[in-house]
């Protein structure tokens, strides 16, 4: 089974969707069949390539119930073990880091990706890391086993530009207009930083109309609240 999940390193619900979906993986009987990709996603694609403190930011396109936002989602994120610093975050554009998620994906495969989205998502929303910073980015990547020099080089210039560009406009024909969506099979989406309990249903729905032999639940269960067909 083939997962795809559209998302961006600015999104806070992309990292609880993240945190939530991978303990539904662990539950899940067949998780060894799966594969994770992680599909960029840009929230504000015109986002200046200065970084912005979040708060800061975040009351300018809010206003004052910007504050309850953050307080929510930190709750939240408390309960998965997400620590959650909106007082150190910085905004920035994330199309740079989306192009190191590519080359990731690309030259050592999903499962350094992942670790890549991971670290990226902590350094932004818990460690106030700048991620449009070319450096910082170069040592985020190094640190889940990309080579250094290849990182840095890859920075440096435009390779990775336009295929990002080339997905990000894949999603939008696909409908994708809010993130984290998961995609299973190029079939079936998900919406949202739904409950674990959620994608386990949805994983093993899929399954059974894939034919893979693990138990299944039933369509109503799969799609709720925010899951929809792509």
């Amino acid at each position: 089974m083939k997962v795809e999940i559209y998302s961006d390193i600015a999104c806070p619900w992309c990292y609880l969707g993240k945190r939530r979906f991978e303990q539904a993986l662990e539950r899940f009987e067949g998780r060894d069949g799966v594969e994770v990709v992680y599909r960029p996603y840009q929230l504000v694609p015109d986002a200046p390539e200065q970084a912005r403190p979040h708060r800061e930011w975040l009351a300018e396109r809010y206003g004052p119930q910007s504050v309850a936002m953050d307080a929510r989602i930190a709750d939240l994120g408390r309960a998965e073990g997400i620590a959650y610093d909106f007082d150190a975050a910085v905004e920035v554009n994330t199309l740079l880091a989306h192009r190191l998620l590519h080359l990731a994906l690309t030259e050592y495969g999903p499962a350094v990706q992942g670790a890549l989205k991971e670290r990226l998502l902590r350094a932004h929303f818990s460690e106030g890391v700048d991620v449009g910073d070319r450096g910082a980015l170069t040592e985020l990547a190094a640190a889940v086993g990309v080579d250094r020099d290849r990182a840095a080089a890859y920075l440096a210039g435009d390779e990775g530009t336009a295929e990002v560009r080339a997905e990000l406009a894949a999603g939008r024909e696909l409908g994708i207009s809010a993130v984290p969506t998961f995609v299973f099979e190029g079939r079936w989406a998900v919406q949202g930083g739904q409950e674990a309990d959620t994608f386990l249903t949805v994983l093993r729905q899929v399954a059974a109309e894939t034919g893979t032999d693990v138990p299944a639940a039933t369509a109503a269960e799969a799609c709720t609240d925010d899951a929809c067909a792509v």
